[in-house]
């Protein structure tokens, strides 16, 4: 199994403990930290980065041309997109959705589809794979999955946040993995002086140089 693919795995257990949470429950029709979004849709849409993993896998290999991991984020129109724009709101329609059976139903759906992944993302072939949402492109398994443990690892601390609790500890590989993704994205979106300061000079550091 390659090293990605463990990360991830450790990352989607670790969310699905999250989302197993009383607190979750608890806070599960209030207002989550993100503008727009209820806890039960930020809670669909966190695992939904697991359900992705198992409908992928089961989809026709794409004939597309495959892409780099950074290509994607830079083809993909929806960073810095506005709260209305038809994608963001499919994502929070869909979050809704995925938890539309409530907190238990969610938790034990996550919790049996990691379980299941365990066994069938090992020993998945290395293939690229697409999203309908995309443009005429597609990329590797590997780099989708690197692509889904960046949105488990954001949105637990989304998550986490929402409901008061301590964001999830996640192994330092995928936290470095992650960080160097938004990292590039960053770069991209705001060049590399602003990127230079934001690390290494506090007194001229941009107001921000968020990457999502």
């Amino acid at each position: 199994m390659t090293q990605i693919r463990e990360l991830y795995l450790t990352a989607a257990a670790t969310a699905a403990r999250l989302l197993a949470a009383p607190e979750v429950a608890a806070a599960w029709h209030e207002p989550s930290a993100l503008p727009e979004l209820s806890v039960r849709g930020l809670a669909g849409h966190l695992a939904g980065q697991i359900f992705f993993i198992p409908k992928v896998l089961a989809e026709p290999v794409p004939t597309e041309e495959v892409i780099g991991l950074h290509d994607y984020y830079a083809r993909v129109h929806w960073i810095g997109s506005d709260l209305d724009d038809p994608f963001n709101v499919l994502i929070r329609t869909s979050g809704e959705d995925d938890a539309a059976d409530g907190p238990a139903d969610l938790a034990a759906r996550v919790e049996a589809t990691v379980a299941s992944l365990r066994t069938a993302l090992p020993a998945a072939p290395d293939r690229p794979v697409r999203r309908p949402t995309w443009g005429a492109w597609s990329i590797a398994l590997d780099d989708f999955v690197a692509s889904r443990l960046l949105e488990v690892v954001v949105h637990s601390d989304d998550l986490a946040h929402s409901i008061g609790v301590t964001t999830p500890e996640f192994p330092p590989a995928a936290v470095e993995t992650v960080v160097d993704i938004l990292s590039r994205i960053a770069l991209r979106r705001h060049g590399q002086t602003d990127v230079l300061r934001a690390l290494s000079r506090a007194e001229r550091a941009p107001a921000s140089i968020a990457a999502l």
